[in-house]
């Protein structure tokens, strides 16, 4: 099409591309479906991209079939230079076209096929995805994974799955969908990640960000609730790194994070593994975001005796935590320092203090204090672990140089 003049009213004044299925906003500017219902719909803005006058996301985009044919004859008449020729758009989906899907899946005769066509349309644009969480399809999907759970059955739980990540549940519909369900939704989640699929990690990827989703919208009554085989489950994750994503794994560690301020569920975090597990991940994996995730829930499970015990009985423990301060970020330095400080009250043998000499941990602390954008509250907390073992450390040479640069 090099070198062709395109008349400037055939482009959507968004994408500036020739517009395939021209719609008119409210308005009176005309753009390209696609472009448009992105721009409302995705991106969540509420005014004309031209004119910057209100428009909802809820306003109606008439379809303009005088451009649209105009643009279509153009194209055929230039089809010799080049020009592709753009076919008329099929009709818009209406929510009614969900409701028959919603009742298609609730029939074990045609819910394979439903699932197949829900999967379909919520990957094609936000405008499907939109419709799905209005006509009751994240309710519908859930309740298919719950049967599944209890008929013991994989069959379409990949599409349920990649359908229910996909459309992004309302954080109120969550609530409520947890109420009605109790813990059925958890359990059939946790169950969906003990089984064996092909491919296994985009499953279960999507079964860990599920559960995420729904931690997040569960209420404090709830979480005390959660059971032994919920923090199993997701620190087995945690130790096979090859079974999900990057995005998963931040899910797994996420859902974990939440359950973390009730003590119950700290004891049963450390009893499940989840100490080492931790460590040898953030030995293996190196992410920012990752990194602040395990440093949050090691804060949280240091607060406990057990889980003191159980970080300073891995070789790997002090020197990872260590290393991490001044190398991640702001919120890593935190909960690195009060990881510390923790473990430093905890540690009143010499061979505990002796390897916070050998990883570095006595020399990164005096280091943090010389840096002059470590927040005030941080440097009080890195010279409180300092002074309350102050005799013990000067008795090393090395440490005894560092500690006059900095008292």
């Amino acid at each position: 099409m090099d070198g062709i003049e395109v008349p400037k009213y055939f482009l959507c004044p968004i994408s500036l591309q020739i517009m395939k299925d021209p719609v008119t906003a409210t308005t009176g500017i005309t753009y390209d479906r696609e472009s448009i219902e992105q721009w409302l719909l995705t991106y969540k803005n509420t005014s004309c991209p031209v004119t910057q006058q209100p428009l909802p996301p809820e306003s109606d985009l008439t379809p303009n079939h005088t451009l649209r044919r105009l643009i279509q004859s153009w194209c055929t008449e230039n089809a010799s230079l080049g020009v592709d020729r753009i076919p008329t758009p099929k009709p818009s989906l209406d929510k009614s076209h969900f409701f028959k899907l919603i009742k298609q899946l609730q029939q074990p005769g045609s819910n394979i096929k439903a699932l197949q066509k829900l999967d379909f349309l919520a990957a094609k644009n936000e405008r499907n995805r939109k419709f799905m969480v209005e006509t009751g399809v994240p309710k519908a999907l859930l309740s298919f994974i719950v049967n599944c759970f209890e008929e013991i059955s994989n069959q379409g739980l990949a599409e349920a799955l990649r359908v229910l990540v996909f459309i992004r549940i309302p954080l109120a519909e969550e609530k409520i969908f947890l109420q009605e369900y109790n813990d059925q939704i958890i359990k059939s989640l946790i169950w969906v990640l003990g089984c064996e699929f092909k491919p296994q990690v985009m499953v279960k990827s999507h079964a860990v960000l599920a559960l995420k989703t729904m931690i997040q919208a569960a209420s404090s009554g709830f979480l005390e609730r959660l059971e032994p085989p919920f923090f199993e489950m997701i620190t087995g994750v945690l130790k096979q790194t090859t079974t999900v994503s990057q995005q998963g794994m931040n899910a797994a560690l996420h859902a974990l994070l939440i359950a973390c301020p009730w003590g119950r569920n700290r004891l049963m975090m450390v009893e499940s593994g989840a100490v080492s597990a931790l460590i040898e991940l953030e030995l293996g994996i190196q992410e920012k975001r990752t990194t602040e995730l395990i440093l949050g829930i090691l804060f949280h499970l240091c607060c406990c005796a057990d889980g003191k015990a159980e970080f300073l009985s891995h070789k790997g423990g002090l020197a990872v935590v260590t290393k991490r301060i001044m190398k991640v970020s702001p919120t890593a330095d935190d909960r690195a320092v009060f990881i510390l400080s923790l473990i430093s009250k905890f540690v009143a043998t010499n061979p505990g203090l002796e390897e916070m000499v050998e990883v570095g941990t006595v020399t990164k602390l005096c280091m943090l204090l010389q840096v002059d954008s470590t927040a005030p509250y941080l440097k009080s907390k890195a010279m409180g672990i300092l002074r309350s073992h102050t005799d013990e450390w000067r008795k090393f040479p090395c440490i005894d140089k560092t500690f006059h640069k900095v008292y």
